[in-house]
């Protein structure tokens, strides 16, 4: 098959979304498809590489993700004059996408990971305005027609049937997990090391980690450290939080409500790791926190399980999908909640559900089998 993927972002881009697309798009080309791809062009970047058979094309779009919707539609219907089907996701590349597979008469297929309508000031702290239009825009995409929505979750799959009533549409494919890389037995000795360059040898460890976007609810795990400390005396939270410029003013509110709480001493804070360290971090833990508002599908509870940490996650949306193992479900934005929680797991009064495991090779087999029943006409355009 020929396959043209329109992505807003992709790697070095990273993120959730990134970590999708690069494993399905390097897994079908390595099937032998043939896999295009059109994403905007970072600083650094090359217009056009071949990575891992994969063949991108970055447009520049001055670096604004809005204006890659516009931006990309030439090389998007130029690409798509070849290829058998589109598959783009949400937000900015879905018209690009849906205009190409249009013009050219092929069908598309969008990932949606969240449905954020009537909530986006809620979630991204934006005005009114501004989540008005952001509102109407995602409305937009949803209303017109694709051919197949894949979500990767139920929680995803029920939040969009409320806007698009056509269920027979609707897929759920869940995204995977690198289990190869995050693989226990790899990182004892990584994680005693670190544990003793930080300190943290006879500490009881909880660690907190990601981008400090309001959806994630990192100021709860911080506001739940007072909690913790007057149960748990010899504890520290280890938190790794992105200082990307996008959450810079969302980085000072944290780092604000950590004076104000006067909890300086009971954290050790840490620059963000890389994909390859991030393993041995988590193994060096005692327990994984995971306050998010909304989760699409989950990574950081899916890996902190792949490693066989307890966790501590809010029981919204996607997170009880994806748990598993010894874990305790929280009330989403309870910091006194989520200190019950850590001090379950510290004293080992945690539910052990058995393992579940999220597969790429079953991501992209399903995803192949679906774009083959569009190829091979079992499905109407």
């Amino acid at each position: 098959m020929k396959i043209l993927f329109v992505l807003e972002n992709y790697f070095p881009h990273i993120g959730g979304v990134e970590v999708l697309f690069k494993n399905l798009c390097e897994g079908l080309a390595k099937r032998g498809h043939n896999v295009n791809l059109v994403t905007h062009r970072i600083k650094g970047t090359k217009r056009y590489e071949i990575i891992n058979k994969v063949h991108i094309y970055r447009v520049d779009c001055f670096h604004n993700r809005y204006a890659f919707t516009f931006f990309s539609i030439p090389k998007v219907l130029k690409l798509a004059k070849k290829a058998d089907i589109i598959h783009t996701t949400t937000f900015n590349g879905a018209p690009p996408a849906w205009i190409a597979a249009r013009l050219r008469r092929i069908p598309v297929v969008i990932t949606v990971h969240e449905v954020w309508i009537g909530r986006w000031s809620a979630l991204t702290g934006m005005n009114r305005v501004s989540a008005g239009i952001h509102n109407l825009l995602e409305r937009l995409i949803y209303l017109v027609r694709y051919n197949r929505y894949i979500c990767v979750s139920e929680s995803t799959k029920n939040s969009l049937i409320k806007i698009q009533k056509d269920v027979s549409k609707i897929t759920v494919i869940y995204n995977g997990v690198e289990y190869e890389h995050f693989n226990p037995k790899k990182y004892k000795e990584k994680a005693e090391k670190i544990r003793n360059s930080l300190d943290l040898k006879k500490k009881f460890v909880y660690l907190c980690y990601g981008r400090p976007g309001v959806s994630k609810g990192i100021e709860y795990a911080i506001g739940a450290v007072p909690y913790i400390s007057k149960k748990i005396e010899n504890s520290r939270m280890l938190l790794i939080l992105s200082r990307d410029s996008a959450y810079r003013k969302r980085y000072e509110y944290m780092m604000d409500l950590i004076d104000k709480l006067n909890i300086k001493d009971k954290i050790i804070l840490l620059e963000p790791r890389s994909f390859k360290e991030l393993p041995g971090y988590l193994m060096s833990a005692d327990c994984v926190v995971v306050p998010s508002i909304v989760e699409g599908f989950g990574y950081t509870a899916a890996e902190a399980c792949a490693m066989g940490k307890s966790v501590v996650a809010s029981d919204t949306t996607s997170l009880p999908e994806v748990v598993s193992g010894k874990y305790v479900l929280v009330e989403p934005r309870n910091p006194e909640a989520i200190a019950n929680g850590v001090v379950k797991v510290y004293k080992k009064k945690v539910r052990d559900s058995g393992s579940k495991r999220f597969y790429w090779k079953s991501n992209i087999e399903k995803t192949e089998k679906l774009y083959e029943s569009f190829i091979n006409k079992t499905e109407s355009l």
